[in-house]
């Protein structure tokens, strides 16, 4: 008996441990829902990239209140973030999902586009409106804005799965169901090249 309630309350102890699972962006779609979408999606040669401007792709708009799209990331993706009358975060704790570094500090995260701009660009939205671009740029209801660590951000650039994967590998599962929600809502291209990392980082699931 001495030896179940040992056991048990060891486990109880280990479940209140664990740590929470941090906050994600909206919208991620099951691993079946995903495979759907990317069956669905449309393989084409990737565009040029000319005429491509970052300008092109308004961002940081208001998204509640003082909260433009980056502050209210921060707030949505953190726990325990303390903000100050202008939304700015001034404290929080932050996990980046794509290498699992740890950050107490906001300015040392970035706020990744899943699907980067210039990709975007490249797969259909060089034909878009500026309203278009605009709401991609900013979409805070789908899972395209993320806080991440700054290297990572700027490790990955303007490439796709083919190209750049997030060092962490059990994060692939999520990285790819998001890609592709995306891109399927904004009824974006992909190469043959993406399609197949996609389908591999599915795999993961």
């Amino acid at each position: 008996m001495k030896l179940s309630i040992s056991v048990a309350l060891t486990s109880a102890i280990a479940v209140l441990a664990a740590p929470a699972p941090m906050p994600t962006p909206p919208g991620i779609p099951t691993e079946s829902s995903a495979r759907t979408q990317l069956a669905g999606l449309t393989v084409a040669v990737a565009g040029s990239g000319t005429g491509y401007s970052r300008d092109l792709f308004p961002t940081w708009d208001a998204i509640s209140g003082n909260c433009n799209a980056r502050e209210y990331v921060l707030k949505r993706d953190g726990e325990g973030v303390q903000v100050n009358n202008a939304c700015e975060s001034q404290s929080g704790t932050w996990i980046s999902p794509y290498d699992n570094a740890s950050f107490t500090n906001a300015s040392s995260l970035d706020i990744d586009h899943m699907v980067p701009l210039k990709n975007a660009w490249i797969s259909g939205a060089s034909s878009w409106t500026t309203a278009q671009r605009e709401a991609l740029a900013n979409d805070v209801s789908r899972p395209q804005l993320w806080a991440v660590s700054a290297s990572a951000n700027r490790s990955k650039g303007d490439r796709s799965p083919d190209q750049w994967k997030p060092p962490l590998t059990s994060f692939y599962c999520t990285y790819a169901k998001s890609w592709i929600d995306v891109k399927s809502f904004y009824k974006l291209t992909i190469t043959s090249a993406e399609k197949t990392a996609l389908s591999s980082m599915l795999d993961t699931c």
